[in-house]
């Protein structure tokens, strides 16, 4: 084998993190191919409460540093991907049974001033007798607060930060599972297995990187064969998706009679989305679900704070994900730290870089500092530079996403408003890729009901590693809440018969 074919970093794991490294080694002038077992963000990375925030809650835990990294981080990426992120405020009704008004109060100033704060507006005060904000909740709340926070389409996120990476030279593969990996001598033997067809193959790297999640100790141990000192905490954290039974668009804040905080979020238009719960986990991360026990704990926390009483047949869908949360030590799986650690071994040769724990909110900057770790492996990387970097999509003026909108009404009269919003907010800057030639409805191909047309199944299949019906219905889009059983088995039997037949495209680097 020659230097030539000698990669100098190879990933394990296409959810955030996994993507976020790649995205940022690939910028700095390294050889990158990054690996994942199954679709892109289809573990945790799709399964969060969509919010890219600072972390209110985590003030009480004393994680003043996760929590000003968080804020730093949440208008560096809201500048990033101004499609995907936007301003959310959150209304919290103050209960005199849970925390104090004057311990809430002093959180939220530390919330507003810690990050450099300069995008979103802060907090104010609310008097829920007189305010909209205040008229679905009881009448029995009558204090309240509201301050900001950002939404993110958390599995947009991951699909972008794999765009980026193969845009700047790497080799992403999906669905393809890494099942040995041996040290020789400086380098890595990595063997994958294509889920597919079951065929095999075989590269090598300088450097691995084990970004598997909540599978971060399998490979570990029956992959890598090599030591942590480190561990994880499996939780679980699951959400319920409703009818949305409020006007406007604010989000509300409630805090549970066991402290714990709830997010009953705007979604989708017309629903809502509730969560999370907090349950240590023991099981396999693929056969995690939401429990009846969890969803009526979720349903009870809205019902004690608001008018309109949700009952289990409200509920439209629930998701549930494993959350590998680094160890420390804390018996509460609310207090167990959502910051990141590295386990970086480099005895008996070539370096492996273990990441625990994480959240979406600070995927850019631990990639930023699993690449800075790894200097001394890689001395001819290029200098940090995501920072000031947009995802594909985002290369939107002054990040105005506003006045993007505008332009796309005007340069795509034909397209129904709702269609349109769904393309700005998906695709951003790259709308156009997307629509192509099309100069009217028709030539966006078949209707699948809803939002959804040919064109777009498609683009995905060719230019986002969507390989089955969920990949576009679930993460690619959020597409399979909106449209009937009937119109799901429709597409499912016309991508089966027009685009399986086709070999699965693997993205790398433009020839450019």
């Amino acid at each position: 084998m020659s230097d030539s074919d000698l990669l100098d970093v190879f990933v394990i794991g296409g959810g955030i993190n996994g993507a976020g490294i790649a995205r940022d080694a690939a910028g700095r002038g390294l050889s990158v191919m990054m690996c994942e077992k199954d679709d892109l963000a289809q573990g945790t990375s799709s399964r969060s409460g969509k919010l890219v925030h600072g972390g209110l809650r985590y003030l009480e835990y004393y994680e003043f540093r996760l929590v000003r990294e968080a804020l730093i981080e949440r208008e560096v990426l809201l500048n990033s991907a101004c499609h995907i992120i936007w301003p959310m405020r959150f209304v919290l009704p103050h209960s005199p049974q849970d925390r104090p008004a004057w311990l809430v109060r002093l959180g939220l100033f530390l919330y507003d001033h810690l990050g450099g704060r300069k995008k979103l507006p802060g907090t104010r005060s609310l008097n829920l007798d007189r305010s909209p904000e205040g008229t679905p909740l009881l009448d029995e709340y009558h204090r309240g607060f509201e301050y900001s926070d950002c939404w993110v389409d958390d599995a947009r996120m991951v699909t972008l930060n794999a765009l980026g990476a193969k845009e700047k030279g790497a080799t992403i593969l999906t669905r393809t599972a890494c099942v040995m990996a041996k040290r020789s001598k400086d380098r890595w033997e990595i063997f994958l297995r294509d889920e597919h067809s079951g065929e095999m193959r075989q590269v090598f790297a300088k450097v691995l990187i084990n970004a598997a999640g909540p599978w971060v100790l399998d490979i570990v141990k029956q992959v890598t064969h090599t030591r942590s000192a480190r561990n994880v905490r499996l939780v679980k954290g699951s959400h319920i998706i409703v009818p949305k039974f409020w006007e406007g668009q604010q989000a509300y804040l409630v805090q549970n009679h066991d402290k714990r905080v709830i997010f009953i979020n705007p979604y989708e238009g017309d629903m809502a989305l509730i969560g999370t719960t907090d349950i240590p986990y023991e099981g396999r991360a693929e056969d995690v679900k939401a429990d009846e026990s969890e969803i009526q704990y979720l349903m009870d926390a809205v019902n004690r704070y608001f008018k309109v009483k949700l009952r289990r047949d409200d509920v439209i869908t629930h998701f549930s994900g494993v959350r590998p949360l680094f160890d420390d030590g804390k018996g509460n799986p609310s207090a167990v730290t959502r910051d990141y650690v590295f386990d970086l071994d480099t005895q008996g040769g070539a370096p492996i870089l273990h990441v625990f724990g994480g959240k979406i909110t600070t995927f850019r900057k631990l990639a930023e500092h699993a690449m800075q770790r790894l200097k001394e492996a890689l001395p001819n990387m290029g200098p940090d530079w995501t920072r000031e970097s947009v995802l594909p999509g985002g290369e939107i003026e002054n990040a105005d996403f506003e006045a993007f909108s505008e332009k796309l009404k005007t340069d795509y009269p034909w397209l129904p408003p709702s269609l349109r919003k769904h393309y700005a907010r998906l695709y951003g800057a790259r709308t156009g890729n997307l629509l192509a030639e099309a100069t009217t409805l028709a030539d966006l191909g078949r209707h699948f009901g809803g939002d959804f047309y040919e064109a777009e199944a498609r683009y995905l299949v060719k230019n986002e590693w969507a390989q089955r019906p969920e990949d576009i219905l679930k993460r690619r889009t959020k597409h399979g809440l909106h449209l009937s059983e009937d119109e799901i088995k429709a597409f499912e039997q016309w991508f089966e018969q027009t685009l399986v037949t086709q070999p699965p495209v693997i993205l790398q680097a433009n020839a450019s």
